[in-house]
């Protein structure tokens, strides 16, 4: 998400054991456990942070394969921590499960501030400058959402 800059539509991921995509890329034996499919269906004219798009999620069944989502996107985001800036940003947020079968496996949000031409007016490299904040209560919507795509 990052390389591909902002303005960009919402992208949905699959996350799968990587032997399972290792030998039909012939990608050499990676660290990771886990790796990511890129989800090519969701409809362009669907908004990011939109109720359509989370309609559109309630409707996916995963194959037995798949072990987790993550959902990229972008949206507005009022930082709601005592004494923080209250000022709506630009954001990305990204929401992802883990799913054990038994619907409480790990799950995370996090947002990315989007620099403002301020920030960017001070630092031309502030773009570049990533910094995640999360919490247990950011996205619990979208969360249930992915959820939702593993129950039976």
């Amino acid at each position: 998400m990052h390389a591909e800059g902002w303005d960009q539509p919402a992208t949905l991921f699959a996350l799968v054991p990587y032997a399972l995509v290792a030998d039909a890329l012939d990608l050499e034996d990676g660290a990771n456990p886990l790796a990511l499919v890129v989800q090519e269906d969701v409809p362009e004219h669907i908004q990011p942070g939109s109720e359509e798009l989370g309609e559109f999620i309630a409707t996916i069944t995963w194959p037995e394969q798949v072990v987790g989502a993550i959902v990229a996107q972008e949206i507005t985001f009022v930082n709601s921590a005592e004494g923080a800036d209250r000022t709506p940003r630009a954001a990305r947020l990204f929401s992802g499960i883990l799913d054990d079968r038994s619907g409480s496996g790990a799950e995370r949000s996090i947002v990315q501030l989007r620099p403002t031409e301020e920030d960017l007016a001070v630092d031309p490299f502030a773009q570049d400058k990533i910094q995640l904040m999360g919490g247990d209560d950011l996205a619990p919507g979208v969360i249930a959402t992915l959820r939702h795509t593993f129950a039976d």
